[in-house]
């Protein structure tokens, strides 16, 4: 099989596992009553702890006033707090609550073991092109995020 080929199949699983996470996403925001911005805000907040608003509002590729608002909706919801943070009572972070730490749990544990399995199936050097490959990737979707980040804000301006 040829290189090109090969690339092509690869292109067409990553956008298969890409809907099949959509999916997934989509089903976690109504299993957790949330819409999918305040769901990418709980995955922001698993990944990278607690976080102040602007931190989540970048994290999140969010304005800062829609993170507000979301912040808003699960602190509404129970999922998440702010509260002062410890070594500098001046800057308030957003915290997820227990509840919504045990429906992540619930909810993606399972997968991460699954996933976790899977991966260690591979070898070591398949292991790390596996990774590089996502960091490519991941830096691909970043760019053209900003892109077209750069179209709708001129479309409006």
């Amino acid at each position: 099989m040829s290189n090109q080929i090969q690339a092509r199949a690869v292109s067409r699983a990553v956008q298969e596992l890409q809907d099949a996470t959509d999916l997934l996403d989509e089903l976690a925001a109504r299993r957790l009553g949330v819409n999918r911005t305040d769901l990418r805000c709980i995955s922001r907040l698993c990944a990278k702890g607690p976080q102040t608003a602007g931190e989540l509002a970048t994290a999140a590729g969010l304005t800062k006033g829609a993170t507000t608002t979301a912040i808003d909706r699960l602190e509404q919801a129970g999922l998440a707090r702010r509260a002062r943070d410890t070594a500098d009572r001046r800057r308030v972070l957003v915290h997820l609550t227990d509840e919504a730490e045990q429906a992540v749990e619930e909810i993606w544990g399972p997968i991460v073991a699954d996933a976790q399995a899977e991966l260690e199936r591979f070898g070591l050097a398949e292991l790390e092109v596996v990774e590089a490959f996502l960091t490519r990737a991941l830096g691909v979707q970043t760019r053209h995020t900003e892109r077209l980040r750069g179209t709708i804000e001129s479309d409006r301006g």
